[in-house]
Order: structure tokens, then C-alpha cells, then sequence
């Protein structure tokens, strides 16, 4: 992965996020990029997940989670937290959780 460091993110998204396939496009888009993580609907009306790849990839991909998302989707706030430089993936795909 060309010397990249590995890093973990935390996000969690807000807005008419859920009913319109946030999910399904926010896997392929991960799994488009190389990235690995997970996905998940909340209680609160959210959409929360974790990603994990290179740097830049990651960021490329917090980019696509504030500003487009799924077609349906109307993003008001996206929050990331938790950043960390990791040795190794922890995922070996991105998957939707129900």
C-alpha cells in the first residue's frame, strides 16, 4: 500500500439517512475505495460505521460520507472520531450490519 500508514475512524452520520439505501451505498463505495469497516443503521435515526484503510483513501471516503452519500440521502452533519494509526486491518471486508 505504497508506505501509507493504516488508520481507523469512527463516523457517524446525520440527516435522512435511513430508508434510502445509505447503507448499501456507503459498502460499495468502501469497498470501491480498497477500505474496510462496517455499517449500521441506529435507534437514533442515524448512520454509524467505522472505516479502515490508508490515510488518504480514508479521507477520500469521509468526504463521500458528508457530502453525498446515498442519491435519497440528505446529509446534514457528519462527526468522526476516535482516529487512530493502526498496524493492520481489523476488518477483512466492509459489511453492512443489521
Amino acid at each position: 500500500m505504497s508506505g501509507e500508514g493504516l488508520i481507523s475512524v469512527d463516523y457517524e452520520i446525520f440527516g435522512k439517512v435511513q430508508g434510502v439505501f445509505f447503507r448499501k451505498y456507503t459498502q460499495a463505495e468502501g469497498t470501491k475505495l480498497g477500505l474496510v469497516g462496517w455499517v449500521q443503521n441506529t435507534e437514533a435515526g442515524t448512520v454509524k460505521g467505522q472505516l479502515q484503510g490508508p490515510c488518504s483513501v480514508v479521507e477520500k471516503m469521509q468526504e463521500w460520507l458528508k457530502l453525498t452519500g446515498s442519491p435519497k440521502s440528505h446529509i446534514t452533519k457528519a462527526e468522526f472520531k476516535n482516529k487512530k494509526t493502526i498496524e493492520s486491518l481489523e476488518h477483512s471486508s466492509f459489511r453492512i450490519i443489521k
